[in-house]
């Protein structure tokens, strides 16, 4: 079955960075746009941005356009998401998925 596990999570300083990688198996990863998005509690879930099969057309939300960038490295079949300027609003807990699976999710929080 599809499984995907996010790491990197944790805290940063504002102004800091962090990279999150998601690691999926059980599926044709290279075929599949990817994603990642964000919740915070009582609040909507966003979708911070995806990344097309070959890598090379990427959309992002305006809230961290400029500051995220999301890659893959399909050898690997690893998503990532490299975050920097990170806000304390950053502050979620960031989940990758494809199709309408989903991983766990990992926590980021930002502050001083």
């Amino acid at each position: 079955q599809v499984q995907l596990v996010e790491s990197g999570g944790g805290l940063v300083e504002p102004g800091g960075s962090l990279t999150l990688s998601c690691v999926a198996s059980g599926f044709h990863f290279s075929v599949y746009t990817l994603n990642w998005s964000r919740q915070v509690p009582g609040k909507e879930r966003e979708l911070v941005g995806s990344i097309g099969s070959g890598g090379g057309r990427t959309t992002y939300a305006e809230s961290v356009k400029g500051r995220f960038t999301i890659t893959r490295d399909n050898a690997k079949r690893t998503l990532y998401l490299q975050m920097n300027y990170l806000k304390p609003e950053d502050t979620a807990m960031y989940y990758c998925h494809v199709g309408g699976a989903w991983g766990r999710g990992i926590q980021v929080t930002v502050s001083s």
